[in-house]
C-alpha cells in the first residue's frame, strides 16, 4: 500500500492543528465547569484566539491560536490579559511560529518572555487500517469556534460502533501494516472506556504519574476528561488488568492524542503503542485525516511518535507576561 503524502507544514495546516487543540481545551474547561462549578472555569474568544481559565496553576490556563487568523489589537490583548489577571492567573500565550509575524514583536514590547517549547507532531491517518468514514455524524458545537470546526470533515460519530468494545493487539514482533507499527504483546487488549469504567480509567491514569508526585492532579484531570464532550477514552489491559490509559479528542478532521499514562510496573510492554494504534484506527473510522500530539522537544515521547509515523510540524513557544 502506497503511503500518502504528508500535508505541508504550512499556515493552513497550523490553523487546523491550533484550532483543534483550542477546541480540545475548551471542551476540557467546559467539563471542569460542569464537574466543579466552584472552580470558575471558563473561556472566551478574542480576535480568533481562545483564552482558557482552568485555575491559576492549571496547564490549560493560557491562550491558543493567538495570531493565527488575525493580529490582535492592543485593546484586544488588554482584554485577554484582564481575563487572566482578574482571576489571579498568570498570562500565558502558546504561539505557533506560523502566526502573524508582527505578533512576537508585539508581545516582547509588552514585556513577555519565552519560557517553554513544544514540538507539535502530526501524521496522516487515512492508512491507519481503516479509511475515513464518509457518513460520520455532524460535530457537536460548543461555540462559534466549534461551529467553524464543523465546516471541515466531522470527526465525532459513535465511538463504540466504530471500534467495538475491545480489540486484541496482534503480534509480539515489530511489524508494519499500512505504516502503523504493531510490536506490542498479544496479551495487551485495548477497549473504549464505558460509563461504569470511568473510575478505573482515572485511577489507572493517576497511578502512571504517582512516582512524579502528580497522582492526585492526574486523578482529577482524568475525571474531568471523562465528562468532556467529544472525547473518547481508552484503557489498555494486560491479562485482564488495567495498565495504561490514553485519550482522543476529535474535531474538524483532527484527532488530538493526549492523556497517555502507564503504571510503572507495566512499562515497556507496548501498552502505549497498542493505545496509539487503536486511537488512530478509531479516528480514521470517524472521519479524521490528521493526528496531532505535542511533546517536549527531544523527549522520549517525541522519539516514540517519530518512530511511529509522526513528523514535527513546528516548535511552538509559550510566552509569559512579566509580573
Amino acid at each position: 500500500m502506497a503511503e500518502p503524502s504528508f500535508p505541508f507544514a504550512d499556515l493552513a495546516l497550523s490553523r487546523r492543528l491550533e484550532r483543534a487543540e483550542a477546541l480540545s481545551n475548551a471542551r476540557f474547561v467546559e467539563s471542569r465547569a460542569r464537574v466543579v462549578p466552584s472552580s470558575g472555569a471558563c473561556w472566551i474568544e478574542v480576535a480568533g484566539a481562545c483564552a482558557m481559565f482552568d485555575g491559576p496553576a492549571s496547564p490549560a490556563t493560557q491562550t491558543f491560536s493567538l495570531g493565527m487568523s488575525q493580529l490582535p489589537t492592543g485593546e484586544e490583548l488588554d482584554r485577554i490579559e484582564a481575563f487572566f489577571t482578574e482571576r489571579g492567573a498568570p498570562v500565558h500565550h502558546e504561539v505557533s511560529p506560523l502566526a502573524d509575524d508582527k505578533l512576537v514583536p508585539m508581545l516582547t514590547g509588552r514585556g513577555y518572555k519565552p519560557f517553554e517549547f513544544t514540538s507539535v507532531l502530526y501524521r496522516p491517518i487515512d492508512f491507519a487500517g481503516l479509511k475515513p468514514c464518509a457518513t460520520s455524524e455532524p460535530s457537536r458545537t460548543t461555540s462559534e469556534l466549534s461551529r467553524a470546526a464543523a465546516d471541515e470533515p466531522s470527526a465525532t460519530g459513535s465511538v463504540a460502533q466504530a471500534t467495538g468494545n475491545a480489540v486484541q493487539a496482534t503480534g509480539n514482533v515489530a511489524q508494519t501494516t499500512g505504516n502503523v507499527a504493531q510490536g506490542f504483546s498479544p496479551a495487551v487488549t485495548v477497549r473504549l472506556v464505558e460509563a461504569g469504567d470511568v473510575d478505573v480509567f482515572a485511577r489507572t491514569s493517576a497511578a502512571g504519574w504517582s512516582q512524579a508526585g502528580l497522582g492526585d492532579f492526574i486523578l482529577e484531570m482524568a475525571r474531568v476528561n471523562a465528562a468532556s464532550e467529544g472525547v473518547a477514552l481508552f484503557l489498555a489491559e494486560l491479562d485482564g488488568k488495567p495498565i495504561a490509559t490514553a485519550a482522543l479528542s476529535m474535531t474538524g478532521g483532527i484527532a488530538h492524542l493526549a492523556g497517555a499514562s502507564t503504571i510503572p510496573s507495566a512499562r515497556n510492554r507496548g501498552a502505549q503503542l497498542a493505545l496509539l494504534d487503536q486511537r488512530l484506527r478509531h479516528a480514521a473510522a470517524n472521519g479524521c485525516d490528521i493526528a496531532l500530539m505535542g511533546a517536549l522537544p527531544g523527549s522520549g515521547s517525541q522519539r516514540n511518535a517519530e518512530r511511529h509515523g509522526f513528523r514535527i510540524a513546528y516548535t511552538r513557544i509559550k510566552w509569559m507576561k512579566a509580573s
